[in-house]
């Protein structure tokens, strides 16, 4: 039996808001969806483009040189010029150190230089001295010497002279006189009989007895000067071992004027002594006047002091950390980047560093990126030959320079967005 279906009139109500003839007005939700749909679509696509060709990092710190302050010697601290958080200029006086004992020691490190250069002064004059001393000693000596060799070599002569030829001619001469006295002895004996006989007058016998009487005191004077001669060849033959004497004197004289040579060297090595004995209490003096300008600390850079921790009268020891100085003007951003975000990163590129405490931006450009991650330069380095290994994308560290501060101070530890511009 087909199904009857009861159909009511459509009735025009009262609250029927269109004519029945009218079409229904479209949605504007699917609009804004639509537009919204499109606006993301070019968002995300001028964000591709645009963040393409850069990686960015929150990971980023500002870093600087920080400087501790500590002395090299220990002391009383007299005076602290400066107080926490004050800026300072390079060569700024910040702590002296009581320097009465360092400046003893310089009063006698420099009375040892004198003392030094004195004794240097001596030798160095000494040595001139005993050269020309001991060369005028040995050029005497070595004169004394060629006069004693010549006065032997004439006193050899006289010997010779006298025991030769002086001794040969008065000898003939008392064989001479010796052979003429004979003759005259005979020729008296001869008369002595004559004038007995009365042969001869007694007048010739006087003229032979006074020819014999002067034959014999010839002979006796020539036997005399015979003796003479050989005392005097005696004479001269003393006189050659004086000679021979004076010459063995004049040779050791000159061994002694030779030996006496050879304090020159000594006198020299004595003022090499001295010359380093110089250089010794020079570098003593130059090492003294280093610690007493140990007893003021200076600023070696312009900064701001930061972490005081000295006073007027404490007691310091070598290595004792004082103070430490910032400086703000030469500072570097540290930023910690993925690993993965570096493939196309190198030295040069340029860098924006945006600054949390300022809200603003500055410029710089990448200065070198670290050898290692940050976790395997901590302290405590993974150990990651275990069972239970977790990859983990690693961070390095990169070095930016900053170009323009534009004015804002930085300083280390402030936390600051890095982002770098590859191409």
């Amino acid at each position: 039996m087909p199904e009857v279906k009861d159909e009511l009139p459509e009735s025009p109500g009262p609250l029927s808001a269109e004519p029945p003839d009218e079409k229904p007005r479209r949605s504007p939700v699917k609009f804004i969806l639509l537009v919204m749909l499109l606006l993301a679509l070019s968002a995300g696509i001028w964000a591709y483009f645009e963040f393409r060709d850069q990686v960015s990092s929150d990971d980023a710190q500002v870093d600087a040189h920080i400087m501790a302050i500590a002395p090299k010697i220990p002391g009383n601290v007299l005076a602290v010029l400066v107080l926490d958080n004050q800026p300072v200029k390079a060569g700024d006086v910040l702590v002296r150190i009581d320097p009465r004992d360092y400046q003893a020691r310089v009063d006698i490190a420099r009375a040892a230089l004198s003392q030094a250069e004195s004794q240097l002064h001596t030798a160095q004059t000494v040595v001139p001295l005993t050269n020309d001393t001991t060369q005028s000693g040995a050029s005497g000596a070595a004169a004394q010497r060629a006069d004693a060799m010549a006065e032997l070599d004439r006193a050899r002569l006289v010997y010779e002279q006298a025991a030769s030829s002086d001794i040969a001619v008065v000898e003939a001469n008392v064989r001479t006189k010796q052979a003429g006295n004979e003759r005259a002895q005979a020729d008296l004996a001869r008369m002595k009989p004559l004038l007995d006989k009365a042969e001869i007058s007694r007048l010739q016998f006087d003229a032979y007895q006074a020819t014999a009487r002067v034959a014999e005191s010839e002979l006796r004077a020539a036997r005399e000067q015979v003796a003479s001669v050989q005392q005097n060849a005696g004479i001269r033959k003393a006189a050659v071992g004086a000679a021979q004497s004076r010459v063995s004197l004049a040779e050791a004289q000159v061994e002694a004027a030779l030996a006496n040579r050879k304090q020159v060297d000594v006198r020299r090595a004595e003022s090499g002594t001295a010359s380093a004995g110089v250089a010794s209490a020079r570098a003593n003096l130059a090492a003294a006047e280093l610690q007493l300008s140990y007893t003021t600390l200076m600023a070696p850079v312009d900064g701001v002091v930061t972490r005081k921790s000295v006073e007027p009268g404490q007691v310091v020891q070598p290595g004792q950390g004082l103070m430490t100085i910032i400086p703000l003007q030469d500072v570097w951003v540290t930023a910690n980047f993925k690993e993965t975000q570096l493939a196309t990163v190198h030295p040069g590129q340029r860098a924006e560093i945006k600054v949390d405490m300022y809200g603003r931006s500055v410029a710089g450009h990448v200065d070198s990126i670290s050898g290692a991650t940050g976790s395997r330069l901590s302290l405590l380095p993974p150990e990651n030959a275990t069972g239970n290994f977790v990859k983990v994308v690693q961070r390095i560290p990169v070095k930016i320079l900053i170009d323009q501060t534009n004015g804002l101070v930085l300083r280390p530890g402030m936390n600051v967005d890095a982002t770098i511009f590859t191409k």
